[in-house]
């Protein structure tokens, strides 16, 4: 029986929602350690130095930070080429196909960071608006995951724009509302190594290689001009180019090479069988080089090293608090947690279903307004609120207050395994009542 190939749909969820499993398993651990006998050791893991020294430039900082400056740059590197490539070939590069994750995402940032300044607008605790505004897509496709294929394919595209759209309006908070003073001669750097960048870009060249030394010169100059580094991570993945100029004949001359290799490899008992077969490897080879852009190049390498070992590396180093009486007394007493709290549950569910809703009551998008529709709608709207990954990255990106910083954690950490189980129970029970 042959094989079928995935759609890039359904790899993605598959990758996705095992990611939201390790980043569960990661999270879990790191809560353990932190309330064993081995919390100190924990704690002075994260906080050890590390130098890396250039005759023009120095970087020393703690691991915790080195985690969440540096490998998450590579993080928002596959976001940026994620939003690149939704932008040109997938379901943001059409008006009708966008408006919809659009109009949800805006209003899925927008009301929960209304809700926390409620509570928040002019005490300390205010800088902490952008972090409910977030949703977490690894843990958000696990949730859906589980409930399999009677999810509706339209239902799982939705969710996977949003978080797209979603990760673009983080960006764009971080780079604005969390910039500390600038260095004008780094930014200078991070300007001239942009302009290299767009060159690069603009003269076609499709070797991977000058991009990323060039990213890594910008990364630097990003940290050091006082801008969040990890907005390096985006701007190198929207200039890693998305087309490749194709040689039609070449390609199809490469493969038809190799097709036939292959068929007198398989048919052949001569000893120079494997060499036939080594030949037409390397022609296939070829016709995937000429053939694949770039940006799918690098984002297919990276997604398995950022789901799989940058996420679960992130949540093992900032899920880990310390839990007792005390500690849950003073969060729950905070304006921090319910803030939190209440922006990714109720904030999420308005500023998703409504507008979504309404936009499907006028006939504004291709989904009929139905039952069937608004419950899945609502469902997903609810399991947005799952804002783990990207909230606790703000949240350490807003507070340099530790007990600031301890409650934020406990309010995302709970609301996210609140909307996760809710999520779950509603599209369970839209889906048993089918």
């Amino acid at each position: 029986m042959n094989k079928q190939p995935k759609l890039p749909i359904q790899e993605f969820f598959e990758s996705e929602s095992a990611s939201g499993i390790l980043l569960m398993i990661a999270a879990i651990i790191a809560l353990i350690i932190a309330n064993s006998p081995l919390s100190q050791y924990y704690f002075s893991f994260l906080n050890a130095h590390i130098s890396v020294g250039l005759p023009f430039v120095k970087i020393d900082k703690p691991l915790l930070l080195w985690i969440n400056d540096g490998l998450m740059a590579i993080f928002f590197l596959l976001v940026g080429m994620e939003i690149k490539r939704e932008l040109f070939y997938g379901e943001l590069s059409s008006f009708k196909s966008a408006v919809l994750p659009f109009v949800a995402a805006f209003g899925g940032a927008v009301m929960p960071a209304f809700i926390y300044l409620y509570f928040n607008a002019g005490t300390p605790y205010e800088r902490g608006w952008g972090i409910p505004m977030a949703t977490d897509i690894a843990f958000a496709v696990g949730v859906l995951t589980i409930l399999g294929s009677r999810i509706p394919l339209w239902a799982k595209i939705f969710l996977t724009a949003l978080a797209v759209v979603d990760d673009l309006l983080a960006v764009i908070v971080i780079a604005v509302f969390y910039t500390a003073e600038i260095n004008s001669t780094a930014l200078l750097i991070a300007a001239l190594s942009i302009a290299l960048l767009s060159l690069l870009n603009w003269r076609n060249v499709f070797s991977l290689v000058p991009y990323l030394l060039v990213g890594i010169v910008l990364w630097a100059a990003v940290l050091k001009s006082g801008v969040h580094a990890t907005i390096a991570g985006v701007i190198l993945g929207f200039m890693i180019p998305v087309k490749r100029s194709e040689n039609g004949n070449e390609i199809i001359s490469f493969a038809e090479k190799s097709v036939l290799m292959l068929k007198e490899y398989f048919g052949s008992t001569s000893k120079e069988k494997k060499e036939l077969k080594e030949t037409a490897l390397n022609y296939l080879s070829d016709v995937v080089t000429n053939s694949e852009s770039p940006l799918h190049r690098l984002e297919h390498k990276l997604h398995s090293w950022v789901a799989f070992a940058i996420m679960p590396i992130f949540a093992f180093a900032n899920a880990g608090l310390v839990l007792n009486l005390d500690v849950l007394s003073s969060a729950f007493s905070s304006t921090i947690t319910w803030g939190i709290i209440l922006g990714l549950f109720f904030g999420k569910q308005i500023g998703i279903f409504v507008p979504t809703a309404l936009l499907i009551k006028f006939g504004l998008t291709d989904l009929k307004f139905e039952k069937k529709t608004l419950l899945t709608l609502y469902g997903l709207s609810v399991v947005a609120g799952i804002g783990f990954t990207m909230s606790l990255f703000i949240a350490s990106l807003s507070f340099a207050d530790a007990s600031f910083l301890e409650n934020a954690k406990i309010g995302i950490i709970v609301i996210s395994l609140v909307s996760g189980i809710l999520g779950f129970i509603v599209l369970r029970f839209f889906l048993r009542s089918k």
